[in-house]
């Protein structure tokens, strides 16, 4: 019996340490077949009855000890299951917490780019456009919905581009209906004639697209009938949950009563845009419509562009001519927005290249131009970089062309210049540097407007500004020393164009005589 017990106690023994093991955590250590064979591993079973003996002595104390592991090996996998849950956890909300932060970011983003479309702004000078697509109740019972639907999509996607070429703010769809404005958010003085040049195409469009209801034989053919209005709005979003941006005003009423009482494929337009719009288009006048609280209005059907403004037959596309007049009149939005901004940010130190130098640099190019017989093409680029030929100064006093190069592109940029032309301008701008000899006859104007205060009447007293400028920038020089190298300046300097010569010639000599006479 001690052998038997001693036998049983080994075997046991054995037991534990394979199940306590690194490997005891393995399904396979748990099937009874290798229990047993682990159990009597170190003994040589020699009969059955000895073999049946140990077995049942053995087996409540394998039932225990199982019980007591399988415990030990759930509780160890419910812990690591639990540590894995609070990883999986831990990384689920570390992710909702990017994207959180990432959707805030963004919103801030769209804030910061969209901050004309926040709260509440009154715009003076906005057209406005209905389009409604006629027939559509007619045809929406005769297509199917999927047709419908991706014809109305086609629709809507040419408008889009077309309003988009045009730089004209898409406001929104209802049904069938388009409404877009020209003039928001950033004042824009020629959006009455784009908006209309909007209109024109998205006519064009309607006309020469084939559309299912033709194709599929159903009764009516879809047309657009367009309004058009110019006044003051105001803008804003809407919606606590759906913030989407609308404007709302008179002027947004009366260009849907001009949608309304227009007809299929015509574009109706007010009085008031029309004066803003009769040197570009051709127009059909056709009487008066009461307005609800504000009087009569005149009407107007736009036909098509002037034949000296038109690239195609058909008055729908402008050619050059017309494109570089509407950028003459976007150039006043240019000159007012950045004329603004030196005459807030400029130095108070600057007492010659200042606000004033730069209008009479912008006037001088356009009256010595014309005076040389430049076109409206040339002279919209002379403009351009006599606006921008001393906008370094903003940053720097000494060396200040080339900020003058990079504040000309940004502007330029913004206000849809070609590369072309920006490329042109900065050729210019380039030409005003000391010392630079013109190179072409815009150049010429261009040197020749830069330095037209030596033959100013008031020469003298200009001299004086870029003395007290110099010297306040950090420019020691004594007042005799400045008179000579302004003698010597009139003295060597020559006007390059005819039309400056006749201007200026003689003023010049009176100055030099003047300077000489000057003793200290």
């Amino acid at each position: 019996m001690k052998i038997l017990l001693i036998h049983t106690f080994f075997c046991m023994q054995n037991l534990i340490n394979q199940l306590l093991s690194n490997n005891a955590y393995k399904t396979e250590y748990y099937h009874p077949h290798n229990l047993l064979i682990k159990m009597f591993t170190p003994v040589q079973l020699t009969s059955l009855p000895f073999l049946a003996f140990t077995f049942a002595a053995t087996t409540a104390l394998t039932i225990i000890i199982l019980i007591f592991l399988y415990k030990r090996f759930i509780n160890r996998a419910i812990i690591q299951i639990n540590h894995e849950t609070r990883q999986t956890l831990e990384l689920e909300y570390q992710k909702k917490l990017r994207i959180e932060l990432l959707r805030k970011h963004n919103e801030q983003n769209q804030f910061t780019k969209e901050e004309h479309h926040t709260g509440s702004k009154k715009h003076d000078h906005v057209t406005v456009l209905f389009a409604d697509i006629q027939g559509f109740t007619k045809i929406v019972e005769q297509l199917r919905p999927e047709t419908l639907v991706d014809e109305l999509d086609k629709f809507f996607l040419q408008f889009d581009e077309v309003a988009f070429k045009y730089h004209i703010e898409k406001i929104k769809t209802i049904g069938d209906a388009y409404m877009c404005a020209g003039g928001i958010p950033d004042k824009v003085r020629s959006n009455p004639i784009e908006v209309i040049l909007v209109a024109l195409e998205m006519q064009n469009f309607m006309k020469s697209a084939i559309h299912p209801s033709t194709m599929n034989g159903v009764s009516g053919v879809w047309e657009l009938r367009i309004g058009i209005h110019t006044g003051s709005v105001i803008s804003g979003k809407v919606g606590r949950t759906k913030n989407t941006f609308d404007i709302w005003g008179d002027t947004v009423n009366i260009a849907s009563r001009m949608e309304s009482s227009g007809i299929p494929g015509e574009i109706n337009i007010t009085g008031v845009t029309y004066q803003y719009v009769k040197d570009f288009f051709e127009c059909q006048y056709r009487g008066k419509m009461p307005i609800k609280y504000k009087g009569e209005t005149d009407m107007y059907f736009v036909k098509r562009l002037k034949q000296e403004y038109s690239a195609d037959e058909n008055g729908v596309l402008p050619n050059e001519a017309c494109l570089i007049k509407l950028q003459h009149i976007r150039f006043s939005d240019l000159e007012d927005e950045f004329l603004s901004r030196l005459n807030i940010e400029l130095p108070n130190s600057l007492y010659f290249h200042n606000v004033d130098h730069t209008i009479n640099a912008i006037a001088q190019v356009e009256i010595i131009g014309r005076g040389e017989g430049i076109d409206e093409k040339d002279l919209l680029l002379l403009k351009s970089a006599a606006l921008f030929h001393d906008a370094g100064y903003l940053h720097q006093y000494h060396n200040p062309k080339e900020y003058s190069l990079l504040i000309a592109t940004e502007y330029l940029k913004k206000h849809h210049f070609a590369d072309e032309q920006i490329h042109a301008i900065s050729d210019l701008i380039n030409s005003t540097r000391p010392g630079n000899t013109p190179t072409n006859k815009l150049e010429e104007i261009m040197t020749d407007a830069n330095m037209h205060h030596l033959g100013r009447p008031d020469f003298y007293h200009q001299s004086e500004k870029l003395l007290k400028e110099m010297l306040a920038n950090g420019i020691a020089i004594s007042p005799a020393e400045w008179i000579q190298n302004q003698t010597r300046l009139i003295e060597s300097h020559h006007f390059f164009t005819n039309t400056a010569r006749k201007l200026r010639q003689v003023n010049k000599q009176h100055q030099l005589e003047k300077l000489k006479a000057i003793k200290f």
